[in-house]
């Protein structure tokens, strides 16, 4: 019995030793980042050398989502937040602000592009997110107890993975001629990647860059008539969220298809979407299908 006791003991010793080397961390910094569209970009940048924690889950509405208790902790205890920037996460700006206050670095990605206005979406241009990569880097080699040299390399070779990106979307986007380059949204989400590819972006069924705006019936019976007058095929609407005012402008309309992309959220396992890269190409594939 007082051996079994003793064991017993020895065990609930192990056991809060390894508690107490867990909440220690392992030595690499920490990095939280709040969109799930960002989170695989850093993680691509920074491989091992730091964790990294990943705010919103995959198919959030990142306009109007809220941390929880847990992630409002995590952000304000991080070695570098890093967040879109240029109003994205508007649910969880009090909670960056007292990060701030606690003296958290930020990295703000929307401070490395060159923006369209107010619009946030600056990663539906490759080259833009080239940028901001680049900025990322620099900045994710200053942390403290980082592998500067790993940084560096993971770094390049990201940005060559984001060139062979834009390439291979100028191929895949070339077989939709000029005049059918003619794109109605959501809401204003794909204004950049119009700006890259040669396309236009001729109406909203949301006329905002954020879903928490609303349309009046006067603007969708305007955006119905654009819709006609400029013989569009396709609404894109975004995966995983409500598409039934584009449904029912596409039934006003006739003959036009409602096709949904992968916006402002990565994909699940599976999707074509759950990697940044691999959600831009199958954008690229969408479109094509449905404007040709």
């Amino acid at each position: 019995m007082r051996q079994s006791l003793t064991l017993v003991l020895a065990g609930l010793a192990v056991l809060a030793a390894c508690a107490d080397d867990t909440a220690s961390g392992d030595g690499r910094p920490t990095v939280v980042v709040t969109t799930s569209i960002l989170g695989d970009v850093v993680g691509a940048v920074v491989g091992d050398a730091a964790r990294v924690e990943v705010v919103m889950p995959v198919g959030a509405d990142p306009h109007d989502f809220a941390p929880s208790a847990r992630q409002a902790e995590a952000m304000a205890g991080a070695d570098l937040l890093v967040q879109n920037g240029a109003g994205f996460e508007a649910g969880m700006d009090d909670v960056i602000d007292n990060a701030v206050d606690a003296d958290v670095e930020v990295f703000t990605f929307a401070d490395h592009v060159e923006l369209l206005g107010d619009d946030p979406h600056v990663w539906t241009d490759p080259s833009r997110m080239a940028d901001g990569v680049q900025a990322l880097g620099a900045r994710l080699a200053e942390l403290e107890g980082i592998d500067d040299a790993a940084i560096s390399a993971q770094t390049d070779a990201y940005l060559a993975a984001l060139a062979e990106l834009e390439a291979g979307m100028d191929d895949v986007l070339a077989a939709v001629p000029a005049e059918r380059r003619v794109l109605v949204t959501d809401h204003e989400v794909f204004g950049y990647f119009a700006d890259r590819f040669a396309f236009e972006v001729v109406g909203t069924v949301i006329p905002s860059t954020t879903t928490d705006a609303a349309p009046s019936a006067a603007d969708l019976d305007a955006l119905a008539d654009t819709i006609s007058e400029a013989g569009v095929p396709a609404i894109f609407t975004e995966n995983g969220q409500s598409g039934e005012l584009a449904d029912a402008l596409a039934d006003e309309v006739g003959d036009v298809e409602v096709v949904a992309l992968f916006a402002e959220s990565l994909g699940g396992p599976g999707s074509g979407a759950d990697t940044y890269v691999d959600m831009m190409r199958t954008n690229a594939e969408l479109i094509v299908g449905a404007l040709n």
